[in-house]
């Protein structure tokens, strides 16, 4: 299978996987969090998208405890699922 891509499309993944390359380092230098909580989430990406998500299984919210606990989601497993979204629409 031979997929076709113009200039544009490939420098648009390029800086796709740029940027979370970055977002990864950063992540593992504890320069930003590596998690999301889940009202940040939904700031970001929208409460129907990250829910959607949820519910496909894409996107797994983890708890930090008991009852009250916070939600929180993976800053990378988050980014990768809207990247590809955009990268479908995009392609």
């Amino acid at each position: 299978m031979h997929i076709l891509l113009t200039p544009l499309q490939l420098q648009t993944l390029l800086s796709y996987a740029a940027e979370m390359g970055a977002k990864l380092a950063l992540s593992k230098t504890g320069h930003i969090r590596p998690y999301l909580k889940k009202s940040e989430a939904f700031k970001r990406y929208g409460r129907k998208n990250v829910e959607h998500w949820i519910g496909l299984g894409l996107i797994t919210p983890r708890k930090d405890g008991n009852h009250s606990a916070a939600w929180r989601i993976d800053r990378m497993e988050i980014e990768a699922v809207s990247k590809s979204r955009e990268a479908m629409r995009y392609l």
